[in-house]
């Protein structure tokens, strides 16, 4: 009788010890599969956030839809031809604004003949005019483009590439004014100008360079094609207005008859 208990309580023994292994198999199964649940969740995650950033420009985010896509697809297989007709509409439009660049030059005439030197600098803030936006209009096609912003993150983009635009004027500006005006001999008056006349030329480049791709987005145009050369000829005309404009104002501060 005793052997017969002592094999009874080692079955027993074993019985208990098999019922553990397998509540601790089935626990260890239960954990794997959580854990391949949670993997799969963010497998998901990156792959919808991959195919987010493949098509930035779809459905409502941008407002292009897939016919942006297509047109990017499209344009390995166009003609020259077929590109320059597409753009010559849109060049000769801007060309037509720029000529308000003659009509301002025109209408400040009498103020060039009294001080010839702000002729020199009409090149140099045209050209600083279209870096500054330049560098807007890129950054923020290249975050549309890769989906990281959209037309709902245009107000804060806008404010922040204005305030850039202001900071690099005004460094810029300090920088021109004195060396024009110790370095070149010009005169201080027209240095000044110079100096004022940069940070406002920068804030306004950076902000046109800025929000016309998301016009050119919310009107359902090619922002590609459309926002460089219109902030251009944009900032051409507004510029070299304010250059003048500041100029009137500064000289009759420093006494000068116009």
């Amino acid at each position: 009788m005793a052997i017969k208990t002592n094999n009874d309580n080692n079955d027993s023994s074993a019985l208990r010890e098999l019922k553990d292994t397998i509540k601790a198999q089935a626990a260890e199964i239960d954990r794997l599969k959580n854990e391949l649940l949670l993997l799969a969740k963010k497998d998901g995650v990156v792959v919808a956030a991959k195919k987010k950033v493949s098509a930035p420009s779809g459905g409502h985010a941008h407002g292009g839809g897939a016919h942006d896509n297509e047109d990017i697809l499209d344009y390995k297989h166009k003609s020259s031809f077929s590109i320059a007709c597409e753009r010559v509409p849109w060049l000769a439009l801007f060309l037509f604004s720029l000529s308000f660049t003659a009509l301002i030059m025109n209408g400040f005439e009498h103020t060039l003949s009294k001080q010839i030197e702000l002729a020199y600098f009409v090149p140099l803030m045209a050209g600083h005019g279209g870096n500054t936006g330049g560098q807007a209009v890129g950054t923020v096609l290249s975050a549309l483009s890769a989906g990281v912003i959209t037309r709902q993150d245009a107000a804060r983009v806008i404010g922040k590439e204005a305030l850039s635009g202001l900071i690099m004027g005004l460094t810029l500006g300090t920088m021109v004014g004195p060396i024009s005006h110790y370095v070149m001999g010009i005169s201080r008056h027209v240095a000044t100008v110079v100096s004022v006349t940069f940070p406002l030329l920068s804030t306004i480049a950076a902000f046109l360079g800025s929000s016309l791709p998301f016009v050119c987005v919310i009107l359902g145009l090619d922002p590609a094609v459309i926002a460089a050369p219109a902030m251009t000829s944009f900032v051409d005309v507004s510029g070299l207005l304010c250059y003048f404009l500041i100029a009137n104002q500064i000289f009759k501060a420093f006494g000068l008859e116009l």
